[in-house]
C-alpha cells in the first residue's frame, strides 16, 4: 500500500499520526495474513479468509481517507 507515494511522505504521514501508523501497520499484517492463507502456508476456513479480507479493506479504505485529507 503506498508503493506510488514518495517513501519519505509515507514515513512522515506515520510519524505525525498515530492512527495511521496503527492503521499502516495493521493493514501490512492483514496483508500478510490473507497471503500466507492463499498460498496455504497458514490454514484457516473460506469464512475466516473473508473476514480478513474485509478488514484489510476497511483499513485500506481508512488509511487512503487519511492520505487524502492529510495536511
Amino acid at each position: 500500500m503506498f508503493e506510488n507515494q514518495n517513501p519519505d511522505d509515507v514515513q512522515a504521514m506515520i510519524d505525525r499520526s498515530d492512527e495511521f501508523k496503527r492503521l499502516y501497520q495493521h493493514h501490512r499484517d492483514l496483508d500478510k495474513q490473507v497471503h500466507d492463507a492463499e498460498l496455504g502456508m497458514r490454514p484457516m476456513d473460506d469464512m475466516t479468509l473473508h473476514s480478513l479480507k474485509k478488514e484489510k479493506l476497511r483499513a485500506k479504505d481508512r488509511l487512503t481517507y487519511l492520505w487524502e485529507h492529510r495536511d
